[in-house]
């Protein structure tokens, strides 16, 4: 399953440079200095991949809490039922619901954040652009977010985002030397695999929550009496 969050960062780094590519085009890189271009483009990546962990840590909690009440594969199975209608559900549908709104409200702060960050040179102000790119919304993130909910443990959702985060990385790394590495052509052709790859995700999380005994993919849950037995044998 962490695998498959190395895979979606790879494919869906080609929704990234749409979505991110204006920003990595923006940053204020030394072109004078290679050596120091790259470690400001390194900089601005850290700060992405803190903010996929963090958020990651946050929803792999609230995975863990969901878990506790003894849902965790009924919560993989569900987790991977949403990530199919998602891809299959027209995005205008979700655009200025009225639940969003205060989310929107903290996006536009972070944009104007980022508006002035991005007139910056300084290290701490490509760590912070990052960071803030990091929370800015993408469809694709959210898909990676509900994966990490799923693993129901905060550190295998922070892990699961960070690896969402390292397969983008050499895609918005390459558009920042070469700005016309892909043709549009191009682009919106292997975008088209990215759906499609959402979708297996979805189905291996539907078949991970029903315990079908496949190990590593779908392992059987381990029996009530068994858990209990192992705590009993724990206890002082």
């Amino acid at each position: 399953m962490l695998t498959s969050a190395l895979v979606l960062g790879i494919l869906g780094s080609l929704h990234c440079l749409g979505m991110c590519g204006p920003i990595a085009f923006m940053l204020p890189l030394d072109q004078t200095n290679n050596i120091k271009k790259t470690a400001q483009l390194s900089i601005y990546h850290t700060g992405r991949l803190l903010a996929y962990g963090t958020i990651g840590l946050i929803f792999g909690f609230l995975g863990k809490g969901l878990s506790l009440f003894g849902i965790q594969q009924k919560l993989s199975i569900g987790i991977g039922i949403l990530m199919i209608i998602l891809v299959l559900v027209p995005g205008n549908l979700l655009n200025g619901h009225r639940i969003f709104r205060p989310i929107y409200s903290l996006l536009g702060k972070a944009k104007s954040k980022l508006g002035t960050e991005l007139k910056k040179k300084t290290p701490d102000a490509f760590l912070t652009i990052g960071f803030l790119n990091g929370f800015l919304p993408c469809g694709l993130v959210y898909m990676a977010l509900l994966g990490a909910t799923a693993l129901a443990t905060p550190l295998q959702g922070g892990l699961y985002m960070v690896l969402f985060g390292l397969g983008t990385v050499p895609l918005m790394s390459a558009v920042v030397y070469s700005k016309g590495l892909f043709r549009n052509s191009i682009r919106a052709k292997m975008q088209k695999l990215v759906p499609v790859f959402v979708v297996i995700i979805g189905v291996l999380f539907i078949v991970r929550g029903l315990g079908l005994g496949i190990p590593y993919v779908s392992p059987k849950p381990a029996p009530a009496h068994s858990v209990t037995a192992a705590i009993e044998c724990h206890q002082p």
